[in-house]
């Protein structure tokens, strides 16, 4: 094993820990948020932070449906976010 691969093993190792502490705090951030917003903001924290781990995944792998999978992720997280925040502020969600 050269030096390159086992500082990208080192890398990927890192970086998953690091988006696993990051979605353990944002569901901490779920639970016990005072307000919806910071409830809000830690779903969409949590999407953002799945999406790193899936495209690290893929990155590890070597496989590039995870990259595509991301994509889908980042669509439906990103209408989910905006569905949800505008149902808590407004009451509904289509006008």
């Amino acid at each position: 094993m050269s030096s390159a691969g086992a500082f990208l093993d080192i890398a990927m190792f890192i970086a998953f820990g690091a988006l696993a502490i990051g979605q353990l705090l944002s569901m901490v951030r779920l639970v016990i948020g005072p307000s919806f917003g910071d409830r809000i903001l830690a779903l969409d924290t949590m999407v953002i932070n799945a999406l790193g781990l899936v495209v690290v995944l893929g990155i590890h792998q070597g496989v590039q449906i995870y990259f595509e999978v991301t994509l889908l992720i980042a669509m439906l997280g990103f209408v989910s976010t905006v569905a949800l925040a505008r149902f808590l502020l407004r009451g509904d969600i289509i006008e």
